[in-house]
């Protein structure tokens, strides 16, 4: 891997690059948090050769949003849950938005 190649994973939501207490501190949380939305099934981090855990931007912006719920005296399991439900909102929003601007792009033309 050239240093063209790792500049270019830095603009990757999905790239892992930030061990756990990065991440954490970024948050302004604990690294029990993490471990606890993990063990929640909120987000799934990839581990490293030597079995640390690594996240990504897309994590941590979805590790904040529970953050938030939780800090408002939500459950965590419950928190986890809308935020799940929220992104699976958000992808459908964009999948119906893509579909429509494709169903206008096909429709014959108004005589």
């Amino acid at each position: 891997m050239t240093a063209d190649d790792s500049f270019s994973r830095l603009d990757d939501d999905d790239y892992p690059a930030y061990t756990m207490g990065r991440a954490a501190e970024m948050l302004g949380t604990t690294q029990g948090f993490l471990r606890a939305i993990g063990e929640a099934r909120l987000i799934t981090p990839l581990r490293s050769e030597g079995g640390h855990r690594r996240y990504s931007r897309y994590q941590l912006r979805i590790a904040a949003r529970a953050r938030e719920l939780v800090d408002q005296g939500t459950p965590i399991e419950a928190a986890c849950r809308i935020v799940i439900l929220e992104d699976q909102l958000e992808e459908a929003q964009r999948i119906n938005a893509e579909h429509r601007d494709a169903a206008k792009g096909a429709s014959p033309p108004v005589a």
